[in-house]
Parts: structure tokens; sequence; C-alpha cells
């Protein structure tokens, strides 16, 4: 894990502006669970705050509100089968098994957060640690969270000094949901001198 640095907060809401697929993990109370999500985006700065949509038949949903904390994992292309995976199961089905979370059952490494008890997902590129910012009207209604980030990190071989720069590592490049499956990666970018 030589790769992780911590980010400033003043660039953590860059971590999420380029809209990719994220994976949520949460903890409460000895169990943990993860999900993939593609409605999510920064919504402040100052602090770095961010919106995310979870679904109230979730599972993760249940931790999250439980604990009202969670962490947000933006996985890379080579995490594509696992992003499917996690988006595809429930947790929920597990409970009465061994292994009796997705993590372990699907073999995803984890390490632990700095500031919250949801686990990280090992190779993921940028992870932020967030505490929900209580709106129970918005979350009932329309399933959307909005929350602080407490901490955040990211892969220092993709993201450093405020901004993504993916040249040279394909595989670590962030995932897009369109639709049915289909994903896509960002190309290099298009720099325009200010």
């Amino acid at each position: 894990m030589t790769y992780i640095q911590t980010v400033d907060p003043a660039h953590a809401f860059k971590l999420l502006n380029h809209g990719p697929t994220v994976l949520v993990s949460a903890a409460h109370g000895g169990k943990i669970n993860a999900m993939a999500a593609a409605w999510n985006m920064p919504l402040d700065y100052k602090p770095t705050r961010i919106a995310i949509v979870i679904d109230k038949k979730t599972y993760t949903r249940e931790l999250i509100e439980a604990s009202g904390t969670f962490a947000i994992n933006v996985p890379c292309k080579a995490q594509t089968e696992l992003v499917v995976k996690l988006g595809s199961s429930s947790g929920r089905s597990l409970l009465d098994q061994q292994p009796d979370n997705k993590l372990q059952a699907y073999g995803v490494d984890s390490f632990a957060a700095n500031e919250i008890a949801a686990p990280l997902i090992s190779g993921c590129v940028a992870w932020l640690e967030c505490r929900i910012i209580p709106e129970p009207h918005i979350q009932d209604s329309y399933d959307l969270f909005l929350a602080d980030v407490v901490a955040a990190h990211a892969d220092s071989r993709v993201f450093s000094e405020g901004r993504w720069h993916f040249d040279g590592h394909d595989d670590l490049r962030t995932l897009h949901h369109v639709a049915g499956g289909f994903f896509f990666s960002p190309d290099d970018g298009v720099a325009v001198q200010r």
C-alpha cells in the first residue's frame, strides 16, 4: 500500500468531481457490507461534502443509517468484475452463512479507515471516509444522502497535486457506468492554458 497518500481536504472533492462509479462500504455492530453506486457527486469543498443515492432496500444503507458513517471507494478498470459482483448481489443473503459478508465471500482485501469503522477496499484508486449529515426528508423521499468527508486518500500513481493523471496506468483508470453493465474509462484529458 505504498502508493496510498492522504489527500488535502481542499482537494478531496476532486476525487469524485469526474463522476466515477464507486463502491460504498459500511460497518456496524460487527457486520460489514459493500455495494456499487453510480449516482454520486461532490457537493461542496469547504468542507468537502458529497451527495450519494443509496436505495432504501439495500443492506449497506441499513448499516449506514445505524452507524452514521460510510466509505466511498473509487475502483479502477482492473476491478470491473468486482464492481459488478458487489453491485449485483445482496449482503443480506449472506447473513446466516460463513463468510457472512460480501468482502469475505468474494475474497476482497480491505484495510482500516482512519476516522470511521467501514473498511476501505484494497486496489481502489481513492477513498473518502464520510459522516452523514442528517437530512431525514431527502433520505426517505429520494434515497439521497449528504455527508461530510472526514478523511480522504488516493493512489499517488494516478492522483497527486490535486489532479488525476492516468497516463501510463490504464488499469488504474476510474470506471463510469453507463447502463446495462457497460462502463467506460476516461482518456488522458485535455489541458487548456489559462
